[in-house]
């Protein structure tokens, strides 16, 4: 899928970047984002989405991901990736919902991520 492939691009460019209007691009205005499934506390709305993730940012060079697309189902993309830490740091599996509205823009987006083990 296309407009898959495209957001992937874009939020990593965002990852590297930490340029609010790079991470706003990627969301509707209205987007929820959830950093683990039924989070307590999700990120909601382009402007809270933006600064949360620049309190979490990480900087760039000190990762690395990879990704690859496990199914779609109408405006929905599962992917699954992998992000690894440069240093001591952990690596981790991850798994993606991206619900999209439509127009390129991610609506609600829910991540899984599990640190590797050793």
């Amino acid at each position: 899928m296309e407009q898959v492939q495209a957001w992937m691009e874009k939020y990593q460019a965002a990852w590297s970047s930490n340029l609010p209007e790079d991470i706003s691009a990627l969301f509707t205005p209205d987007a929820r984002y959830e950093t683990r499934p039924a989070d307590p506390d999700p990120w909601v709305g382009r402007d809270d989405i933006v600064d949360r993730w620049l309190a979490a940012r990480d900087e760039p060079g000190d990762w690395t991901f990879s990704w690859e697309l496990l199914g779609t189902d109408g405006n929905t993309a599962f992917v699954q990736g992998l992000t690894t830490y440069s240093g001591d740091r952990p690596t981790y599996d991850n798994l993606w919902v991206i619900r999209f509205d439509g127009t390129g823009r991610a609506a609600s987006f829910t991540e899984w991520f599990m640190q590797r083990s050793g």
